[in-house]
């Protein structure tokens, strides 16, 4: 993916994610992790009295994340959040890897991840319903569109109204994440 359509790529996900805080927060980061050999995957403020600003992150590379890379991320990103006072109050900063049963958000993620079974969540109805889950086909050639097998039918969930979506927890996928340990 070229830098060009990075920026377009994250500029669509902040229209369609969280708040203005998160949107800046990940404008902000987005480059500095992109320089250090990770990518971007969420940001998500949580809590009210105790907040934690959980920021989700993936290597380029595609290898495992390890505690080491989160502490050479968080390292590298708290004194760019501090510097430019991201938050109103005290925060806990928390660097996160997706995980196996990881959120799909970028539409390489509906590419990369066909063949196992997601649950998605609509903004809006898609005919009567707004939650889907399926063997995810990949998208179309735009990536407007994500393709999901439902039982005897193929959805077309447009990308633009997922507000969430995530990978199914199976002996599939852990069998998928165990290969690439090796």
């Amino acid at each position: 993916m070229t830098l060009v359509s990075q920026e377009d790529e994250l500029n669509r996900r902040m229209e369609r994610s969280g708040t203005d805080q998160t949107r800046r927060i990940e404008a902000l980061v987005s480059p500095t992790l992109g320089d250090m050999g990770y990518t971007l995957v969420r940001v998500r403020i949580l809590g009210d009295r105790q907040v934690r600003m959980q920021i989700m992150v993936d290597r380029v590379d595609g290898g495992a994340m390890t505690v080491d890379d989160c502490a050479v991320i968080s390292k590298g990103l708290s004194p760019l959040l501090d510097v430019e006072d991201v938050a109103d109050r005290s925060f806990t900063l928390e660097i996160s890897s997706p995980g196996i049963d990881r959120p799909l958000v970028r539409r390489e993620d509906f590419e990369r991840f066909a063949g196992f079974e997601i649950k998605a969540d609509l903004s809006r109805p898609l005919g009567s319903r707004r939650r889907f889950r399926g063997k995810l086909l990949g998208h179309d050639a735009d990536g407007d569109v994500v393709l999901v097998r439902l039982e005897g039918e193929t959805a077309r969930l447009p990308f633009d109204q997922i507000c969430q979506a995530k990978l199914v927890m199976s002996d599939e996928l852990l069998a998928a994440h165990a290969g690439q340990d090796n």
